[in-house]
């Protein structure tokens, strides 16, 4: 009868099998409840206690439709037949004139230039304000022609925000303006 050996060809000893499986499952343990304790440690919160935030976030091109003159009909006969038109419009938008008011004090004011190489692309902006939990009156304003003075677009809100709300303000045309 031949007896057992270990890998080194010794005989192997009782219980170090065991041992090692119960040490595994001990080191298995800790690191299990180390990776556990620190994925809910220290606790990370977006936003100071009691507060809320007010985002204003959008991408809206200039309207360049106002900055079109007819052609003269020697301009348009010197022009090839198929790219004859009755008027030529410049390519690059005007900026976008954006105010933003939270409750009666101006807190965002800016002219956003227009994106692109030729500047034709939208205007951008995205500007974070935070602000104290409750009600809040909100008024924001925008230009987007070539007028000086005035705006095309305005719109007011009152806002009731709970602690740790979000509030997007978003612009879109074709919806009517800020929504």
């Amino acid at each position: 009868m031949t007896a057992k050996t270990g890998r080194n060809g010794t005989e192997p000893r009782p219980g170090v099998a065991p041992r090692r499986i119960v040490l595994g499952g001990l080191a298995t343990l800790v690191v299990v409840a180390l990776t556990a304790r620190f994925s809910a440690w220290p606790s990370y919160r977006t936003l100071p206690e009691g507060t809320a935030m007010i985002r204003l976030a959008f991408a809206h091109g200039g309207d360049r439709g106002r900055r079109c003159r007819p052609l003269t009909p020697e301009e348009i006969a010197a022009l090839p037949p198929n790219m004859r038109r009755k008027e030529l419009c410049e390519r690059r938008r005007p900026p976008v004139y954006v105010e933003l008011d939270i409750d009666g004090e101006r807190v965002f004011a800016a002219s956003l230039p227009p994106t692109g190489l030729a500047g034709d692309g939208p205007s951008r902006v995205y500007k974070k304000f935070i602000v104290p939990a409750g009600t809040h009156h909100v008024a924001v304003r925008l230009r987007d022609s070539d007028r000086a003075e005035g705006f095309d677009y305005t719109a007011e809100r009152t806002l009731v925000l709970e602690p740790g709300r979000n509030v997007v303000i978003d612009f879109q045309a074709s919806a009517g303006g800020f929504i």
